[in-house]
């Protein structure tokens, strides 16, 4: 089979450049050797349209709304699976059989627990610190307390620190929130699933227990699976860059909930909740939805439409379906920003202008409904954003570390400041 390459010229001079070729996808055209025999870089800033890894994780089509982790639909694995089998997938490539599943299942719950130690390094944090920074500082401080799956070049240490995190994550961010509100931390509890046991940590007090709804265990479920990847988005590249120089992996960790704290990355369905609450009542929605059409106007309707997905958000759909459920359930009759939220989904829904550019709701827009109805406090939901990507960031990296092709990152770039001038004396400016 003939090779295919793309031809760049510069000038007098040619070069032929080869092109891989994925499973799925545009083709790529490899430009490792470009400056070696060309003396030029490419300039893409974003990486919009620059592959700097291959990965066998996750793939998205934008053009037709799918995700697909190692090959399985997200709807499917939103509607028939759940969160920790998820993780095995993406961790492992695989479904696992029932055996391996309860294994894997029973490892992660038995390892829920903190090193009582780092109790002491939440309380160094002042009353009022927001969830993410105290999440940023305890995962990066794990290395401290977990010496013995710090070395990278170990595949048995990298092994026991992608269980740590995935099981500890829930407990870090549970007492971050326990700790912003001014309430004792609540202890995981090996007979409750994942996402009963996040829940219960979250709302339990030690005068009353937390009984939690299997309809709100199973939307908070959903929202952990429906964000636990999401290819090379900013905070997933973090963490590579982070690691391809060999730092421990609760560092890169650290790095990409660092990044996933962005408004521009994890804040999107905080960004909704807030846009519900400037627009206050439902009778206002016809003024913002007029807003949202008119191109000199600044406002823009949060939560709809993405920068991936051309079409529909697969996520979304899922999503929307945990929403109804967990408003049926709670009720929206007393909350005003749930009450704007419906109507506002129904009105967009209904709008040709929005069906044209396809701008649909997205997976932000029914995730801060749902944790809104739950009870949890917007400075929550970027934190259980990071709780549910950790598996994503984890196998990233654990593919990146076995990689042998695998080297620092070292982006270039196009200098544009002073060319070399001697140094002026003080005296003499």
């Amino acid at each position: 089979m003939t090779k295919k390459t793309a031809t760049l010229t510069i000038g007098e001079n040619s070069y032929e450049l080869p092109m891989m070729s994925p499973t799925a996808g545009p083709d790529v055209v490899d430009v490792r050797k470009l400056y070696s025999e060309a003396k030029v870089f490419t300039y893409d800033p974003g990486f919009t349209s620059t592959a700097a890894c291959d990965s066998t994780i996750t793939f998205i089509d934008g053009g037709k709304g799918q995700l697909l982790h190692r090959g399985y639909p997200i709807d499917q694995l939103a509607e028939k699976s759940h969160y920790l089998e998820v993780c095995y997938l993406l961790l492992y490539g695989e479904l696992p059989s029932a055996k391996a599943l309860e294994d894997f299942e029973q490892l992660v719950t038995h390892h829920t627990m903190l090193h009582e130690q780092m109790i002491n390094f939440f309380r160094g944090f002042r009353r009022d610190a927001h969830p993410m920074a105290i999440m940023t500082g305890v995962v990066g401080a794990m290395s401290a307390f977990y010496h013995d799956s710090t070395d990278v070049n170990d595949e048995h240490q990298r092994e026991v620190a992608t269980i740590r995190l995935i099981a500890k994550m829930p407990t870090i961010a549970a007492m971050a929130y326990k700790y912003t509100v001014g309430q004792p931390f609540v202890y995981p509890r090996n007979d409750l699933d994942y996402a009963s046991n996040f829940l219960r940590m979250c709302f339990a007090v030690p005068a009353e227990d937390y009984e939690v709804n299997p309809i709100l265990a199973r939307a908070m479920d959903r929202i952990f699976t429906l964000h636990a990847d999401h290819e090379q988005n900013a905070s997933t590249s973090t963490v590579r860059l982070a690691s391809s120089s060999g730092a421990n992996p609760f560092a890169c960790i650290a790095a990409g909930i660092a990044c996933l704290w962005g408004p521009a990355h994890g804040g999107a369905n905080q960004a909704c909740l807030e846009m519900l609450r400037e627009i206050g009542t439902v009778d206002r929605i016809p003024e913002y939805i007029e807003r949202a059409k008119d191109k000199n106007d600044d406002f823009r309707l949060m939560g709809f439409g993405h920068r991936v997905y051309k079409n529909f958000d697969p996520r979304a759909t899922v999503m929307k379906q945990s929403a109804d459920e967990v408003l049926d359930l709670l009720g929206i009759e007393d909350n005003p920003v749930l009450q704007v939220a419906k109507e506002l989904e129904r009105a967009a829904l209904a709008d040709d202008y929005f069906a044209e550019k396809k701008l649909f709701p997205n997976v932000d827009f029914y995730s801060g409904i749902i944790l809104e109805a739950m009870g949890f406090p917007t400075s929550m939901f970027t934190p259980i954003f990071a709780l549910s990507r950790t598996v994503g960031w984890i196998s990233q990296w654990k593919e990146m570390i076995s990689d042998p092709a695998m080297k620092i990152g070292r982006p270039r770039q196009l200098y544009c400041g002073e060319t070399l001038r001697d140094y002026v004396n003080i005296e003499d400016r």
